[in-house]
């Protein structure tokens, strides 16, 4: 068993749940039997695959099932317990869990000395015309099927595609779309409709001149300070922030790539304990893009943060069992992050923001990160606390 500081282990063998298998709770997993190969852990999740969120634009290039891992192989692999199924995380049910020690799932009872939530931050879906997709609609089929689908019906000479979102995702499905339809040779239209003066408002400017300067050269219509209102029929109905200004445009196929909007938020302490009516649930912690840690540490809602995040509930959770009790506050700054522009570029910054790379010095630290974080899908853990 490693060492982990501050740990003094009791004789005891951990029972603890993992709600959500996504970035989080892997991370979260793996590092509980790094420390504790004995844990008897259980994650539940309604679906059948860990999937690589933050590499579904990829699936214009490559396989689906190259971003899916059966959690029956993470059973295998870790010796870890799964159950499919989808819990309602709200706080009469996370008190009532703290105070029972168990949860019910499927009318089984599944007794916890700890219970790690870890959902992620997907809303609920509402209804939608049926040539509107969203990240969901990735989950489950490859990119060049969900166009296929969509433009084998129809009869213009160049479709209009529209991409809604100019963040990180939008950004990301934007270009890997215009080069699979110049791979394919498929005549098109495509165009970016932003609500904000950039793309990447997040980021540093640079990121906003380099990015922009490459839809150019693919020939991508940009929108920026507009408001998508909605879609009907082979229409889009936009509007012009600031002046009010109402216009629409066509639009075969609209991919809607907006940002997270959680509607489960937890707030957790800094060491990642769930906070409720200002009292932390001992038992209960929370990690990943449905957690906001009240720290100095990064709350973004990215794989970085929600491994880090993973990572050190999953040491609080040890340390809590433990005899000293002594938690580690979450800290963590984000080290870079690295934008795909399509299989050949892509903008990111490394160490600190102002430090923007862009071409193939980005791509090497994107290559970089993912290895890191495959790695740790194996079960070897390279990064640094």
């Amino acid at each position: 068993m490693a060492f982990l500081p501050f740990y003094i282990p009791r004789q005891k063998q951990l029972k603890i749940v993992i709600i959500g298998g996504g970035y989080a709770g892997i991370a979260a997993l793996t590092t509980l039997l790094h420390y504790m190969p004995d844990a008897n852990i259980t994650i539940v999740d309604p679906r059948s695959h860990h999937i690589k969120i933050t590499h579904l634009h990829e699936t214009f290039r490559y396989p689906l099932q190259d971003f899916l891992i059966p959690f029956s192989v993470l059973e295998q692999r870790f010796g870890c317990h799964y159950i499919c199924a989808k819990l309602s995380i709200e706080e009469d049910n996370i008190q009532q869990w703290q105070k029972n020690k168990f949860i019910t799932i499927n009318k089984e009872t599944l007794e916890f000395d700890y219970v790690l939530i870890a959902s992620g931050a997907a809303a609920e879906q509402s209804d939608r015309a049926h040539n509107i997709l969203d990240l969901n609609d990735f989950f489950t089929t490859p990119g060049p099927d969900l166009l296929n689908s969509h433009l084998v019906t129809t009869n213009q000479a160049k479709p209009f595609i529209s991409v809604i979102g100019g963040g990180a995702t939008g950004i990301q499905f934007l270009f890997e779309i215009a080069h699979f339809f110049r791979r394919q040779k498929i005549e098109y239209n495509l165009r970016l409709i932003h609500a904000n003066d950039r793309v990447l408002q997040q980021f540093p400017t640079d990121f906003s001149i380099y990015t922009e300067a490459r839809m150019k050269e693919l020939s991508i219509d940009f929108y920026p300070d507009t408001y998508y209102r909605e879609q009907k029929n082979e229409k889009i109905f936009v509007e012009v922030k600031g002046t009010g200004r109402k216009f629409n445009l066509p639009s075969k196929l609209t991919l809607l790539f907006i940002g997270n909007r959680p509607d489960n938020y937890l707030s957790a302490n800094t060491f990642g304990q769930v906070i409720i009516d200002k009292q932390p649930m001992q038992n209960i912690f929370t990690a990943g893009d449905c957690s906001s840690y009240n720290s100095f540490g990064s709350n973004t809602i990215t794989a970085q943060s929600a491994v880090r995040k993973g990572k050190l509930a999953a040491r609080n959770i040890l340390r809590s069992s433990g005899v000293l009790k002594l938690l580690e506050p979450y800290l963590h700054r984000d080290l870079g992050y690295v934008i795909s522009l399509g299989p050949t570029d892509a903008v990111g910054w490394l160490a600190l923001e102002n430090n923007v790379v862009g071409g193939i010095p980005a791509l090497v630290i994107k290559e970089l990160v993912e290895c890191q974080y495959d790695l740790l899908l194996t079960g070897i853990d390279t990064y640094l606390i």
